[in-house]
């Protein structure tokens, strides 16, 4: 593919290893140009993992049910769903889940999920992340770029608190102001770090606005060209199937999250969750590599 030769400049650079400028991204964001764009993308991703692409078998129970349930054995994380209404419910439910997981990760709640908990019993916000780690929680699920006022300070106070390589994700933001949102992240983590994931396709969609794989592939792209300085740039393959994830690895993504743990393969080994996910992965002409919730390949 030919391109404008100030797209074949930015290619040549962003090779070399040199982070384009926030103007220079916000430029990007308005160019048609999708492929050029996820060329960039991919060679940064390249530069940054190689080949390998990562995923997670993510095994999802809601802070009300039965976590003996739920949790298959091939589930590297338990993923706590709903909002608990209550701070010592969370807490049972933390502990729960940790009871079944034993050294597997066990995530759950959003960042404002947690302001909610605080704020009804009256406990300071730090405290209150105490409580859950103290339970056993080793990671908040999410933590939406678009629903935090300060993000400085909710990269600080989870630090603070015992919460290391922390996900970010964006709630429901609309494609025009997603751009400024990933800037935003990369500025967070040049002054504090502790930021390991970026999700940048959003975790609420809605019928009234749906997003479209033109947008989400771009703002995967956009993500990873934006934010070089954040490890991992993440796509949710239970939300987003895999035709989306396939084309998100080639504009930039590494890692797929949510991966179904389920080994239930009714129409043979190679219909299994996990054979569909590698197959996609390697169709890609990348290279698979399961994880656990910790980021340590197995």
């Amino acid at each position: 593919m030919e391109m404008a030769p100030a797209l074949d400049r930015l290619l040549e650079r962003v090779g070399a290893g040199e982070r384009l400028s926030a103007a220079e991204i916000a430029d990007l964001a308005a160019t048609p140009d999708i492929l050029a764009l996820g060329m960039m993308a991919d060679t940064v991703r390249r530069r940054l993992h190689g080949t390998r692409v990562t995923y997670l078998r993510v095994a999802g129970c809601a802070f009300d049910a039965s976590f003996a349930e739920c949790v298959p054995p091939a589930a590297r994380e338990i993923r706590i769903g709903g909002a608990p209404g209550t701070l010592a419910v969370a807490v049972a439910a933390v502990r729960s889940a940790r009871a079944i997981a034993g050294e597997r990760t066990v995530s759950g709640f959003s960042w404002p999920d947690v302001e909610a908990l605080a704020a009804r019993g009256r406990t300071a916000l730090p405290d209150a992340l105490r409580e859950l780690r103290a339970a056993g929680l080793d990671a908040l699920a999410e933590v939406p770029i678009d629903g935090v006022t300060d993000l400085d300070a909710v990269v600080a106070v989870l630090a603070e608190t015992g919460f290391e390589r922390l996900r970010l994700t964006c709630a429901q933001a609309p494609p025009a102001e997603r751009t400024a949102l990933l800037l935003r992240a990369a500025a967070a983590q040049d002054r504090a770090g502790g930021i390991h994931v970026l999700n940048p396709l959003p975790t609420v969609v809605t019928s009234a606005r749906p997003t479209t794989g033109y947008e989400d592939v771009k703002a995967v792209a956009l993500a990873r060209l934006a934010a070089p300085n954040i490890p991992t740039i993440q796509v949710d393959w239970l939300r987003y199937g895999p035709k989306l994830a396939q084309v998100a690895l080639t504009f930039g993504a590494d890692d797929l999250d949510n991966v179904t743990a389920s080994d239930a393969a009714p129409d043979g080994h190679r219909r299994a969750p996990v054979q569909e996910v590698r197959r996609n992965i390697e169709a890609a002409a990348l290279s698979p590599a399961e994880r656990d919730g910790r980021f340590n390949v197995i």
